[in-house]
């Protein structure tokens, strides 16, 4: 069983990136079993950006930032964008990345629909991470696989912020491995 997991910091830019590292020595310890993460901000002047990333290989990379990109880009980046594409918040959002072009592999990224179309999350949990990141907010994107989902989101709690989970089927986890496997070539 896999979660997504988002953790959002209200006004306080630094804050996902802190954690991100903190989650890094979880995983480590085998506290939880990251399979990635990206820490995002929102500057004062409004512009996303990628601040870190979990880190994966070149290959690993092209797909992780396809996935975060387009869920990244189709929640929080559109309702910034006054209607631009996905694909077009997504590739702003490429410009701001740290992590050796871990979303700078996006062409033609998928939106907010795709996500609960192709792979089934609620419009609740959408809208909801949709409303997470504002000005001098940040948050982290996780996914965790997770024999125990309670017991994760209660590790993750003790950062504070505001935590907002879904558990993903054994068919959506298959979905993005699909597109992971084809993104990483």
């Amino acid at each position: 069983m896999s979660e997504l997991i988002v953790i959002g910091f209200k006004q306080d830019m630094y804050r996902a990136s802190h954690v991100l590292d903190e989650l890094r020595a979880l995983d480590y310890d085998w506290v939880i079993d990251l399979r990635d993460a990206v820490a995002v901000y929102r500057n004062r002047h409004g512009e996303l950006r990628l601040d870190q990333s979990y880190g994966n290989t070149v290959g690993e990379g092209a797909g992780w930032g396809f996935l975060w990109g387009s869920l990244i880009g189709g929640l929080l980046a559109i309702p910034f964008t006054a209607g631009a594409s996905a694909a077009g918040a997504a590739g702003a959002l490429a410009v701001g990345a740290l992590g050796g072009g871990t979303l700078g592999a996006i062409g033609g990224a998928a939106d907010a629909d795709w996500w609960q179309n192709e792979i089934g999350l609620s419009e609740t949990f959408v809208r909801d991470v949709g409303s997470l990141v504002d000005r001098g907010d940040s948050a982290i994107f996780a996914l965790l696989r997770s024999a125990d989902p309670i017991y994760a989101t209660e590790r993750l709690a003790g950062y504070g912020g505001t935590i907002l989970r879904t558990t993903l089927t054994s068919e959506q986890t298959a979905k993005l491995q699909k597109v992971l496997d084809n993104r990483g070539l």
